[in-house]
């Protein structure tokens, strides 16, 4: 008779007992990431600077009988973040660097104020954010996880987006940088990079319908994104079925990079 075969055991998605920072949590990408996380068992602490947003976020979130929070903070604050990341009673096990933003236009016609207003948020905030993460964690000697928001533009170029491509790529390159250095102390870095997704920052620009149907056309499968297509990428990505996986970034584009 042959010996019971012994099968593996999957480490599952839940993250019950941790706890997760979102910023730039009240809407669009950040308010599903949170409720991702939320709904996968994590304590959410949702960040962004409009205090009535996130507070009605949190509350939607517990109203539905899950864990949420809300802090009013500036990203781009540094020593702001830093006093977050210290007065926790514990330390963040997650964090999702999702706070950013866009000024698409003509390469020639870049202004100084929106290169730093883009690069500021979407790169220095993160860099710094992920900084304060990671010096708690590694003086309390916990593991965690970073997950950086970037973008299919952070594999590509586009036309009228020369800043915006130019802070997705380099946080993916942070996020791959942070993954090595970061490594020795349990503490795993990926990003998520989506399509376009409709969302209240994203919006304007489908009421232009040729950009709309270029667009369309670059997605192979026919559709603009939605929030809740980047849903289960966050929840994977923090969870132990992820446990070896740093260093990457899970394209969420719809086929946009596949050619």
């Amino acid at each position: 008779m042959s010996a019971a075969l012994t099968l593996p055991i999957s480490p599952g998605f839940r993250l019950d007992g941790r706890h997760a920072l979102v910023t730039g949590a009240g809407r669009g990408l950040g308010l599903a990431a949170a409720t991702a996380l939320a709904e996968a068992g994590a304590a959410v602490t949702l960040a962004a600077r409009t205090l009535a947003e996130i507070e009605d976020a949190a509350r939607a979130l517990r109203d539905r009988g899950l864990k949420a929070s809300a802090h009013a903070v500036d990203v781009t604050d540094t020593q702001a973040i830093a006093a977050l990341m210290v007065g926790a009673d514990a330390p963040f096990d997650i964090l999702v660097n999702n706070a950013g933003t866009n000024k698409p236009g003509p390469f020639v016609e870049v202004t100084e104020a929106n290169y730093d207003l883009v690069m500021g948020l979407n790169v220095r905030s993160a860099f710094f954010t992920s900084q304060a993460f990671a010096r708690r964690l590694i003086v309390e000697n916990r593991p965690g996880v970073i997950i950086n928001m970037t973008s299919q533009m952070g594999h590509v170029g586009a036309a009228r987006r020369t800043i915006y491509c130019a802070s997705k790529h380099a946080l993916e390159g942070l996020t791959k940088a942070l993954a090595v250095e970061l490594a020795e102390h349990g503490i795993r870095v990926n990003s998520v990079a989506p399509t376009f997704i409709e969302t209240p920052m994203t919006k304007p620009f489908f009421e232009d319908e040729e950009f709309r149907r270029q667009t369309l056309s670059k997605i192979k499968l026919g559709r603009i994104g939605r929030v809740e297509d980047i849903m289960g990428a966050i929840v994977y990505l923090a969870s132990d079925a992820a446990a070896l996986v740093t260093g990457t970034s899970l394209l969420v584009d719809g086929g946009w990079t596949a050619e």
